[in-house]
């Protein structure tokens, strides 16, 4: 049995004990479905972020050590740990390491996106358990939740892989740690509104994983992969089934008798589009991460593109060395995103438009190795003829031109950037 099939059966046989302990914003005491005990913790209490209490209160919480020491230390024998298991995939292993160099990204709860397909969240969480009239602190539990999402250029699916790791307790005397438990619940909703007709996403079987901290200590990671069914290609017709989707997770921890944590929830949250665009997106069909930040990036060093980069420079930054000039103009693309345009008679309008103010400015300019460069691109919906006058023609190499033109079509498709899909520009010295 491979590691992902036996985290999914011990899902399955928790998700009961699960659906008891998910956060509700209204519940202030719950008792949680665990095993009965003789030594339960004390009625009325809860873990609680150590960052809301008084410092005073966490002096005699300082000293936490890792879960399975103290599990040795309590000769606790209710999980037996595994062989040490197989290393990660290369992708899993060099989008962790990446993702140690973003830790502030990384924390936050839409997580560290790198690129439209792939993304990861290392969120640190460090709880207090306490009575809810405040009067005891009762343990401490510090422990590091990861997720990776892998979204597909030629797949309508998104792959997650979750995990609770780097378990830290500090618990007093009377209180039994190995009786703990952390929980995290996967549910997704999808965006009618702005997807195309009947939208749907299926989900995975199992979407909650409620254990004891000894489970996630010897079993730290679980996947969970979502779906848009497809009716093959109908993008001809105009449908490019896009179906836009939110992944979110809440997170739970609790004691036996204890109160929910009630700050875990959406502590993760991941924004998705799935589509069947068809030829102009490269592969057919795919998925995407839709809060990434896309760029285009020209390097001013660049022999083969060093005319258009200062171009675009200039344009976003000195504006007044530009054509067309006037006072206060600003062009879009460094802040503000341009968007992409795909159709055919806008693209030739703005090029026309385009050429027309280059002859203003430079007069006939035929028979030579000059071409008039447009920025924003006439395959942007910021291009000349969207009627604000804020783009830029001038005169470069031909050759350059083309190649500039190259390059932005080369990044439309290697990011799945469909019609009004945003991007920025990104010039180096």
């Amino acid at each position: 049995m491979n590691i992902r099939t036996a985290l999914i059966r011990l899902a399955r046989a928790t998700a009961t004990t699960a659906a008891l302990t998910l956060l509700t914003a209204a519940t202030t005491t719950a008792t949680h479905a665990a095993p009965a005990t003789n030594d339960p913790a004390p009625a009325g209490t809860a873990f609680v972020d150590a960052a809301s209490l008084p410092a005073d209160e966490l002096r005699g919480l300082d000293q936490p050590i890792p879960y399975a020491e103290y599990a040795r230390s309590h000769g606790s024998k209710s999980v037996t740990r595994r062989a040490a298991a197989d290393p990660a995939p290369g992708d899993q292993q060099d989008l962790r390491q990446q993702c140690a160099n973003h830790a502030a990204a990384a924390k936050t709860a839409t997580g560290w996106l790198k690129s439209r397909f792939e993304s990861c969240q290392k969120r640190p969480f460090d709880l207090v358990l306490r009575d809810v009239r405040g009067t005891t602190t009762l343990g401490r539990l510090k422990f590091d939740q990861w997720v990776l999402g892998f979204a597909y250029d030629g797949s309508r699916r998104v792959d997650y892989v979750a995990s609770i790791e780097n378990i830290w307790v500090q618990p007093i005397p009377t209180e039994d740690a190995t009786k703990w438990r952390i929980g995290q619940h996967f549910h997704h909703s999808v965006n009618a509104s702005s997807s195309d007709a009947d939208p749907q996403v299926t989900a995975p079987q199992t979407v909650n994983r409620d254990e004891l901290l000894g489970v996630w200590d010897t079993q730290p990671h679980w996947n969970l992969t979502y779906t848009s069914p497809d009716k093959g290609a109908l993008f001809d017709q105009g449908n490019q089934q896009r179906v836009f989707s939110t992944v979110a997770m809440d997170l739970s921890a609790s004691s036996p008798n204890a109160a929910p944590f009630t700050g875990g929830s959406n502590v993760y949250n991941s924004s998705v589009r799935y589509d069947y665009a068809g030829k102009i997106a490269g592969k057919f069909k795919g998925t995407v991460f839709t809060q990434a930040r896309v760029e285009l990036v020209m390097s001013q060093k660049d022999p083969a593109v060093n005319e258009s980069a200062l171009h675009i420079y200039d344009a976003l930054n000195r504006p007044e060395r530009t054509f067309p000039s006037w006072p206060g103009k600003s062009v879009p693309g460094a802040k503000e995103p341009l968007h992409r345009l795909v159709d055919k008679e806008k693209q030739k309008n703005n090029r026309t438009r385009s050429i027309k103010e280059c002859g203003k400015v430079w007069g006939d300019y035929t028979g030579t190795d000059l071409q008039c460069d447009e920025y924003p691109f006439a395959s942007t919906k910021e291009g000349s003829t969207k009627g604000d006058n804020r783009f830029s023609v001038r005169l470069i190499d031909g050759d350059d031109n083309e190649t500039g033109g190259r390059r932005l079509d080369q990044m439309y498709t290697l990011n799945r950037i469909l019609d009004g899909d945003a991007f920025y520009m990104k010039i180096t010295n």
